[in-house]
């Protein structure tokens, strides 16, 4: 079977719209010291800002997933990309803390919706063998816009003030609405899309063959519910794994820039060069964690063994975490933070792709927002959390502390709980 190009054309789609998604969601970490000065606000408040885009991201998981199984991809992800461009450009316009709350609940509103829709879309184009490498691409778009973020968002600061940031940044989502809308199709409907690739898309598995039997007489899709979904154990576990992990990815981002300058008087300027290093590391890490897993599938071990196997490897280098308070070497300590968002990112690819593994194509969306929710409260939580301790007690000490055991609860919850083969729902 002669392969076209076009998957990897979609996949370069949802990395861009992952991208854009990034950088939106970072400019804020990025100029808090700014907007701190300039409006007075204190750890705490940012906390309580930090988590009304979190509550909202939860809710928007909640409901965009079952949104996009119901309205399509193309159609889905159009709507989110437009809602949370907006919220981007809303930071602009305000000055007070509910002011800010308020636009960051439209950015995640919004944003919860990047994820459930670009692993739908993963899910329609490839196979179950190629699926963790494609999501690792794809999820590398969000380490390339937290590098790319801080040099734009300096560069627009320097030169126009932090308002511009959020502008300038906000309405490239618009631009890549355009984009997606005039190039993207499903794969039965590309023209470019010939039977041999059809059937390599779609047949490889006898599951595969189910699903289509059951989506040609339409009943599939609409007969798996929430209260389905929510009869197996698979659900719980992926959503509390979720939970006690996303949040961990939220204060690199949210969080890093101001603890460089704090512990070692790094300012907006010089933070590039750690930023930059931090997330190129979590990018690799990304594309490196769907390919191990799909290696030791090529190499004959089962789609179980070789998620969890993953999981269990990377979660272990971010142990060292524990120590960077303590570390005066600012280049050890961005190694260190850098190699934990790199395990982030391979946890990240093999998540997302248990999801598809485990559940039909049909209700991925819907499973993602779900497992998602559980990401977001506890990011909420998180952001509250980080901000009163560091209100109180001035140390990061016990944050990164817990954000190092944090994956290896994660990978022993999967191992108890989730048996990785597809849920039959007919039953």
């Amino acid at each position: 079977m002669k392969k076209t190009n076009i998957r990897w054309t979609v996949v370069a789609l949802i990395f861009f719209a992952t991208t854009i998604n990034y950088i939106d969601r970072q400019v804020i970490g990025l100029l808090k010291p700014y907007i701190q000065d300039d409006l007075g606000w204190t750890e705490a408040d940012y906390g309580y800002i930090v988590t009304a885009f979190q509550v909202a991201y939860g809710i928007g998981m909640l409901l965009g997933g079952r949104m996009l199984d119901r309205l399509g991809s193309k159609s889905g992800y159009s709507i989110a990309i437009i809602v949370w461009s907006i919220g981007a450009v809303l930071h602009a316009t305000v000055r007070s803390v509910t002011g800010f709350g308020a636009a960051r609940a439209i950015l995640g509103l919004g944003e919860a919706g990047n994820f459930p829709a670009a692993v739908k879309v993963i899910a329609e184009w490839f196979p179950k063998r190629d699926r963790a490498y494609a999501t690792g691409l794809f999820n590398s778009g969000t380490t390339i816009g937290a590098i790319i973020a801080p040099i734009i968002v300096t560069a627009i600061t320097l030169e126009w003030g932090w308002r511009w940031a959020f502008i300038v940044t906000g309405m490239l989502g618009f631009v890549w609405v355009v984009i997606w809308w005039i190039l993207y199709h499903s794969p039965d409907k590309h023209r470019g899309v010939n039977q041999a690739e059809l059937e390599y898309i779609k047949g490889e598995e006898e599951e595969d063959r189910a699903n289509r039997a059951n989506e040609a007489d339409g009943a599939y899709g609409a007969a798996v519910t929430w209260r389905q979904l929510f009869q197996h154990r698979q659900t719980y576990a992926i959503l509390f794994s979720r939970f006690v992990t996303d949040w961990v990815w939220w204060f690199f981002l949210f969080w890093t820039p101001d603890f460089l300058n704090k512990t070692h008087g790094v300012d907006l300027k010089a933070t590039v060069l750690p930023l930059i290093i931090i997330y190129t590391m979590s990018s690799i890490g990304g594309i490196y964690g769907g390919h191990v897993s799909s290696q030791f599938i090529r190499l004959g071990r089962s789609i179980d063994f070789a998620r969890k196997t993953t999981i269990l490897l990377f979660a272990l280098l971010v142990l060292p975490l524990n120590a960077v308070p303590y570390i005066d070497n600012l280049w050890m300590v961005v190694f260190i933070i850098g190699l934990a968002t790199s395990t982030h990112q391979a946890w990240a690819s093999n998540i997302f792709t248990i999801v598809s593994d485990v559940y039909p194509k049909q209700v991925v969306g819907s499973m993602t927002g779900i497992s998602s929710v559980g990401g977001a409260v506890g990011g909420a939580l998180a952001s509250s959390f980080v901000g009163l301790i560091l209100e109180l007690t001035g140390s990061y000490a016990s944050i990164f502390m817990i954000a190092s055991t944090m994956y290896l609860v994660a990978w022993l919850t999967l191992r108890l709980f989730v048996p990785i083969r597809q849920i039959d729902f007919t039953k």
